[in-house]
């Protein structure tokens, strides 16, 4: 027999998994943990990225990091409706989603504080802020309503 969750599961939900940062992703991690979200520009070609890299995608040059809007669209979403882990379990029925940020990017998050009927491709979010950890927060989305 496992110790698997279980829905009757009586132990309490583990926190949001933290991330560990690393030298290309630190900045990124940081400034989420600070309530900003960041990504990447290219100083040669002007194309932002994100994840971290260490070079553009696109032309191999330098990349900074710079205060992003914070806003975008749902590109695909999936909802959860069954995960019985920690901490996921009490978070059920859930939505994944791919987004599109308004300076490129696409990202995988969580939309929250909405119900999974509201959902659709093409709504408008906004990016919202939890830190999980000393040196690390994870960006969510809500709607921009």
């Amino acid at each position: 027999m496992t110790d698997a969750a279980t829905p009757s599961d009586p132990r309490p939900p583990k926190p949001r998994p933290a991330p560990v940062p690393d030298p290309d992703s630190a900045p990124y991690w940081a400034a989420a943990h600070d309530g900003r979200l960041v990504v990447q520009r290219c100083e040669n070609c002007g194309t932002y990225q994100l994840y971290g890299r260490d070079r553009c995608l696109v032309c191999r040059g330098p990349v900074v990091w710079v205060e992003a809007s914070g806003k975008g669209t749902v590109y695909s979403f999936t909802v959860i409706r069954q995960n019985y882990a920690r901490p996921f379990r009490d978070w059920i029925p859930y939505v994944v989603a791919l987004v599109d940020l308004v300076e490129g990017p696409r990202v995988m998050t969580n939309l929250v504080d909405c119900a999974p009927e509201e959902v659709a491709i093409g709504l408008a979010v906004r990016a919202r802020f939890e830190p999980v950890s000393e040196e690390a927060g994870i960006a969510l989305f809500e709607l921009d309503r």
